[in-house]
């Protein structure tokens, strides 16, 4: 393993801390060279939005859903350009002109200052719709769609707004999508809010709500666009998602959490609950009693009354039974459990009314767990001698001691010598698929242990990725809502990272480059850590441990920033890594072309 820690004071101020010889230090100084800092100081031009959270936002999910924002948006359209919201309510850009050199912040928007000030206010959010669409919230309730223009190229236009309107209480935006639908521009928005929920006395008190909001053009033709709220729909949960985000064209939602989520109000209107019918379980009486011992079973069963042994059918080999009365369907019929010896069974007909069969087994000794292979129709009846012998069989595996541990010196697991990265989450994760005219979920998949890690944007036009833990390794997966068969595919894997970034105690934000060549990931303070893929070394290597020679390694680096602030916005390209802090923007080269 090797550590290498860069500051952002030069670029070349960097060494290397590594258990190799000078010849392998000098392949390492090589990829020691491409992790260089430029740090852009914001005080000149205004500090980040921090919003803190309130006393009254004192729960986990308040913590999971705004504590834990990233400030820092990373254009997907122009991997080039980051964008954040200062305290003055402007969307700044920044565009990388040189490797590491950050042009001068330009002003895209300003948003309009809140004359009545918001107890609850939270962090303005911005999603990036399209290529030249964006949504905004400025984290009081008001919601901006603003027709950005080509963003990319240097281009200095400003932001256009064309819809401005207060949706209620404070949320922010998880994810928007734009499309034309019959010839009508359409941006689909999916917004988060902690609510308190009277219903909840169980609990913290607060539900967790996304709704989802259709917002179209309703000009005619050759008129100025106006755009407005066409539908509305309210989804609720107990936890945060994790992920959630629109399926292209707005046909669904897909949402993983902890709890699951349900649509409750389409409009304002509360959603009709089909309640299933409950399902009507004919008790019947059996039709058959049967016994047995190590040699013999013997069988009891309901006849008509007054039934004669003329009108009784019985057929009887060395593997089936039948046995019936003339004039009505057969009574017990089928392939036995075991073999019996016909020549040594025997039947008669007890108080007119029943018949009793009694069976010789050919192998004494093993007790049939049925009589009739499938047949439910029948009841075993077990002798008190039989009960008697169960329990004796038992009694090694039951104390009445409620604590049993009769080596108390050595128990058998002990969870405090499990490490962090060992533990799972308690609660098992489920990854649904909601359709968008049932509004019903059509799959659900249940993640079980897999851990949530983080989401990632790889193709602008396709649905944001998330990388989930299976054992040790990460894997990222992309939602293909068009492939029913085939929702989830697996795409990328990052070995080990599932174990590492357990043991990081501190970690706030992690992603990845969407070329999967190297996995990210920050702590509050100071430090992130890039995790490269293997990649083939240029010199023999052996495992000392196992004599093979090792034909790739994976190298990990750890930069730390001149900075004492708390670290705000994490973002990752093929080339570079974008650092936001409240005073400072740190551009980090970690790929060459």
């Amino acid at each position: 393993m090797m550590l290498i820690f860069a500051s952002p004071v030069s670029y070349k101020s960097c060494f290397s801390v590594c258990w190799l010889n000078s010849r392998w230090l000098k392949t390492y100084w090589k990829s020691c060279l491409l992790l260089t800092f430029c740090p852009f100081p914001l005080l000149c031009v205004t500090a980040v939005e921090e919003v803190k959270l309130k006393d009254t936002q004192y729960t986990l999910e308040h913590m999971r859903a705004f504590g834990m924002y990233n400030y820092l948006h990373l254009d997907p359209w122009y991997e080039d350009s980051v964008l954040f919201v200062d305290c003055k309510g402007r969307v700044l850009g920044l565009s990388v002109t040189l490797d590491t050199a950050l042009g001068k912040p330009r002003e895209v928007y300003r948003m309009a200052p809140d004359s009545s000030p918001c107890e609850d206010r939270l962090c303005a959010s911005l999603s990036l719709t399209s290529a030249t669409w964006a949504a905004l919230s400025d984290g009081t309730g008001r919601l901006y769609l603003l027709r950005t223009g080509k963003r990319g190229d240097g281009s200095h236009a400003k932001w256009e707004p064309l819809f401005s309107e207060d949706l209620g209480e404070p949320f922010t935006l998880l994810h928007s999508v734009s499309h034309v639908q019959a010839g009508v521009h359409t941006v689909e928005l999916l917004l988060l809010r902690i609510q308190k929920d009277p219903q909840e006395t169980k609990g913290s008190g607060y539900s967790v709500a996304l709704e989802w909001i259709t917002v179209a053009n309703t000009a005619e033709q050759g008129q100025e666009k106006k755009y407005e709220v066409k539908k509305s729909r309210v989804l609720r949960g107990k936890s945060v998602p994790h992920y959630a985000a629109v399926v292209p064209q707005g046909k669904g939602l897909m949402v993983a959490s902890e709890k699951p989520f349900a649509f409750t109000h389409v409009d304002g209107h509360p959603v009709e609950r089909q309640q299933p019918e409950p399902m009507e379980v004919e008790k019947t009486d059996p039709i058959y009693f049967w016994q047995q011992t190590a040699d013999d079973i013997t069988v009891c069963v309901r006849t008509p009354e007054g039934v004669t042994k003329e009108e009784v059918q019985f057929r009887l080999s060395v593997d089936n039974i039948a046995i019936g009365v003339q004039g009505f369907p057969p009574l017990l019929e089928g392939q036995m459990y075991a073999s019996v010896d016909p020549e040594a069974s025997a039947w008669i007909i007890k108080d007119d009314k029943s018949l009793e069969v009694t069976l010789q087994k050919r192998s004494e000794g093993p007790m049939w767990p049925e009589l009739v292979m499938g047949d439910r129709r029948g009841e075993c009846v077990m002798s008190d001698e039989q009960a008697a012998l169960i329990h004796e069989r038992l009694t090694h595996l039951t104390s009445e001691d409620m604590n049993g541990n009769p080596d108390k010196d050595k128990p058998p697991c002990n969870s405090q010598e499990l490490e962090d990265c060992d533990g799972f989450p308690e609660d098992s994760s489920s990854l649904t698929h909601f359709d968008a005219e049932s509004l019903k979920p059509t799959q659900v998949v249940n993640l079980g242990s897999h851990q949530y890690l983080f989401t990632v944007d790889v193709n602008p036009s396709e649905m944001p990725c998330l990388c989930l833990r299976h054992d040790v390794d990460a894997l990222v997966w992309q939602p293909r809502p068009d492939q029913p068969g085939n929702m989830w595919e697996h795409i990328a894997t990052f070995n080990a990272l599932g174990y590492v970034q357990a043991s990081k105690r501190d970690k706030k934000f992690a992603t990845c480059a969407p070329n999967f060549s190297y996995a990210t990931l920050c702590e509050c303070l100071r430090r992130a850590f890039i995790y490269r893929q293997p990649s083939p070394v240029e010199t023999v290597l052996f495992n000392r441990k196992q004599g093979r020679q090792v034909g790739e390694v994976a190298k990990q680096q750890v930069a730390s920033l001149d900075s004492d602030k708390p670290i705000l916005g994490f973002r990752a390209t093929n080339e570079r890594l974008y650092v936001l802090t409240s005073s400072n923007l740190f551009v980090l080269k970690v790929n060459n072309n």
